[in-house]
């Protein structure tokens, strides 16, 4: 034993020996120095170290109570620009804070285009038939007894969808059971029996499965889907988190569609005596409803009207609140009926559209013309745009 302790000291005083040549020192004692083992060190070191100890302590817990938290490195605390974690905070949309989409306000800045409405809907209002509305089940109902063929037809299901964001809305108003529909029931209906040649189809689908089934109908039915209407609901009277909030979704749904579908040939350029492409736009802000109420914006009924000249226009699953000049409503929870099939030809008979003036005419915007007759001037008078909207009707 004593002869391995003598080896063991003899290969350390060799490793001090080559430390002390390799740092340069003079003497083996200026090696602890040297290397940062001396007892002043030793004890800086160990401060040190507990220090470090007590700041890699886990923090306490932080509650977030606004935005400003997640707004380091920007130039203010002011969160003016953060809608969603605005509304994480308070509840409020980010849609509550886009500007002028009102049907009042949102053509100030555009006196041609507001000229163009105002005329348009004058003219809607003096060419609209009297209201019509027929009570019925429309499960069960024969279209054919309506005997006319439409222009536009808006489609307003009762869709199971929307039990599952708000039971509520499974009674009508007087505490009567709403019967809802699936997709299957919506697929049968025998729409294209009363569809004139050229006409269109406005189908409110969800938010949900119904963007997929609603193209099949319009597939079963012979149109084509050509636009898609998008409805953002905003909450500026009563902000909150959970108004509509579907089971095991992660995000809450603000927004509802509208699928348009196109039947015959209809062109934006040379068929101005049934249609006015580019006068609205393909989306609506407007405020949600209470909870439980089936009322859809009735910004809806102006897209609609501005669009398609054709006065033969009906309403399915419409209510009494949606009784409208200018359009047959059906559904089974209308109050009453005043519907006659003759009565309603007969306003048709003479003018199946509303028409045009020539100031309309020179308001409203235009396609541009085909590629091969476009005039190829200097300057940005040789080509004509087709005005606001490059996707609105």
């Amino acid at each position: 034993m004593s002869d391995f302790l003598k080896v063991s000291q003899e290969k350390s005083r060799k490793r001090k020996q080559l430390l002390m040549q390799t740092f340069g020192l003079s003497s083996v004692d200026e090696l602890k120095s040297g290397l940062g083992t001396s007892e002043e060190e030793v004890n800086v070191c160990k401060i040190t170290k507990t220090e470090l100890l007590e700041d890699s302590k886990p923090p306490t817990e932080i509650v977030y109570r606004d935005s400003s938290t997640f707004l380091k490195g920007t130039q203010s605390s002011n969160p003016h620009n953060d809608y969603c974690q605005h509304f994480v905070d308070i509840g409020q949309r980010p849609q509550n804070f886009i500007r002028d989409v009102g049907l009042a306000d949102r053509f100030e800045e555009y006196p041609k285009l507001r000229e163009l409405i105002k005329l348009k809907d004058d003219l809607i209002s003096d060419t609209a038939t009297p209201p019509m509305y027929l009570k019925t089940d429309v499960k069960s109902f024969d279209f054919k007894k309506l005997e006319t063929k439409f222009d536009v037809i808006l489609i307003e299901p009762p869709l199971e969808e929307y039990t599952r964001g708000a039971a509520s809305v499974a009674t009508i108003p007087g505490g009567a059971p709403r019967a809802f529909w699936n997709w299957d029931d919506i697929l049968n209906l025998d729409i294209g029996e009363i569809a004139a040649h050229r006409s269109f189809v406005f189908l409110w689908c969800g938010s949900s499965e119904g963007l997929d089934m609603g193209r099949n109908c319009l597939k079963k039915w012979g149109f084509r889907r050509c636009e898609d209407i998008c409805w953002i609901r905003t909450n500026i009277a009563k902000p909150g988190h959970s108004k509509i909030l579907e089971p095991k979704s992660v995000f809450q749904r603000t927004k509802e569609h509208c699928l348009m579908g196109i039947k015959g040939t209809v062109r934006r350029s040379t068929d101005g005596d049934f249609i006015h492409a580019n006068v609205d736009i393909d989306l609506i802000i407007s405020e949600e409803e209470e909870m439980g109420s089936f009322e859809k914006p009735i910004e809806i009924f102006h897209i609609i009207e501005h669009f398609c000249l054709g006065r033969r226009r009906l309403h399915l699953f419409g209510r009494d609140t949606s009784i409208r000049p200018g359009w047959l409503t059906i559904g089974p929870e209308l109050t009453n009926s005043n519907y006659n099939s003759e009565t309603f030809a007969s306003y048709f008979t003479e003018a199946p559209s509303t028409g045009c003036t020539s100031r309309i005419e020179a308001l409203r915007p235009k396609s541009p013309p085909a590629n091969g007759k476009v005039n190829r001037g200097r300057g940005r008078g040789g080509f004509t745009r087709g005005g606001p909207g490059g996707r609105g009707r």
